[in-house]
């Protein structure tokens, strides 16, 4: 019998993700749409009908989904992710055309994002399970492409819909992806039973190591969401993914008010962000193969910490470059985060359900979608309608990125709480 190639597995999951993580790059999509349905109320534009709609139903598709991903194999889940996320674009292409915004909200919102939900959890267990020597670098490898493919999209977009307009555009981006991701969904498929890597020998020094890596037993879905571990994990990701989302809604403002810089100019350093975003997935799980995952996680809580009480006084000094440096490090450890925790899953619960363990805690997300938003637009709107007219607006983030500040100690502190799992009540 042939050895398994292991290394098509990441390349299927990236194809999947580059195509769901269009989605961040949907704010260049937003003032066109907005020109179509300018007399709707606020709250049925975008980016509520599509973004933040989409990232809601990712993470209850993910959670109620998990157990049917885990059933059914990440070849067919990632299949019907494919239908879900493309036919979800065409219903809203034909949403725009029809200017029916009914339809846009039902497609581009809540069909797409199931497929999202999906796509996202499909190749995770299965990554870890045919890289039990490199979990983190495995899911880095593939949320990677979720980072990556905004950048893509992003200017991709922007080509398509100056050349055929919104509502064409989006029905191309579902004939688009609707392919591609089948294309990936075909190279995923779960290891043969008790598969491990060729060469890879698991000594006893390993083993005393890090034992939770090597031990066999999993618990279910529903037998991890009631341990104390699960809800330390999922404050952990809500904290991490509230303060890089807050930030990423308001990126292109911010620099606007802080900086006095242009659109154009914003929209560059914009595009950049999902550069390091994506990167981030990669080197900081990887990186958490040999630093622990609660030691990358202080890492970022920290980091993160320092540098938001620290933009204020950038932006005050009109120090750009230790700006923009300190908003790329901060989107490193914003994606580091999402690929990371599929890993530390894996490491607390046993590797058998993670997929489903993984959709369960992606709830953190949608509820860090509305979270982090609010908190740094209601709290700078607030701050701007407080000044006089003409007055110099470089001020008007502080307590917004302070209130985030908080949140990051919490979730520091939530790290120094994380213990290993009780192995008695895990089940065979």
């Amino acid at each position: 019998m042939a050895t398994p190639n292991r290394w098509r597995i990441p390349l299927g999951a990236v194809l999947v993700h580059v195509c769901i993580g269009s989605v961040y790059a949907w704010s260049t999509l937003n003032r066109p749409i907005q020109a179509l349905f300018a007399d709707q109320p606020w709250w049925f534009r975008p980016p509520y009908t599509t973004f933040t709609t989409a990232l809601v139903c990712l993470g209850l598709s993910a959670a109620l989904g998990g157990p049917w991903v885990e059933r059914n194999g990440p070849r067919i889940a990632a299949r019907a992710a494919a239908l879900f996320f493309g036919s979800g674009l065409l219903i809203g292409g034909i949403g725009l055309s029809l200017q029916l915004p009914i339809l846009v909200f039902l497609g581009m919102g809540i069909v797409s994002g199931i497929g999202c939900g999906l796509g996202y959890i499909s190749p995770v267990s299965t990554l870890v399970k045919w890289f039990p020597d490199k979990r983190g670098m495995a899911t880095g490898m593939a949320i990677m492409g979720f980072g990556g493919g905004a950048f893509i999209a992003g200017y991709l977009n922007v080509f398509l819909i100056d050349r055929l307009g919104i509502a064409y555009t989006v029905i191309a981006l579902g004939v688009l992806y609707l392919p591609v991701m089948l294309i990936g969904s075909m190279l995923l498929e779960s290891p043969p039973a008790d598969w491990t890597p060729m060469g890879w020998t698991v000594t006893a020094e390993m083993r005393a190591k890090k034992p939770e890596l090597f031990d066999t037993k999993s618990l279910t879905r529903d037998q991890a969401v009631r341990t104390v571990q699960f809800a330390l994990l999922w404050g952990i990701l809500f904290i991490n993914v509230t303060a890089g989302i807050g930030i990423l809604a308001q990126a292109s403002p911010m620099m606007q008010d802080m900086f006095a810089r242009t659109p154009l100019q914003a929209a560059a350093v914009v595009s950049l962000i999902s550069v390091f975003n994506a990167s981030g997935r990669f080197v900081w799980a990887s990186a958490s193969d040999v630093l622990g995952r609660r030691l990358t996680y202080r890492l970022f809580f920290a980091l993160q910490l320092l540098l938001f009480l620290a933009i204020p006084r950038f932006a005050a000094s009109g120090n750009w470059i230790a700006f923009e440096l300190s908003l790329f490090a901060v989107f490193t450890m914003y994606g580091g985060g999402f690929a990371t925790i599929p890993a530390f899953l894996a490491d607390v619960f046993g590797p058998a359900n993670v997929g489903a363990i993984h959709g369960a805690i992606l709830t953190a997300w949608s509820a860090a979608a509305v979270v982090g938003p609010v908190i740094i637009t209601e709290l700078s709107n607030r701050a701007k309608a407080a000044l006089p007219v003409g007055a110099d607006r470089v001020h008007i983030y502080d307590t917004p990125l302070q209130v985030l500040a908080a949140l990051l100690a919490v979730g520091f502190v939530l790290t120094l709480l994380v213990r290993p799992l009780r192995r008695s009540i895990v089940t065979a």
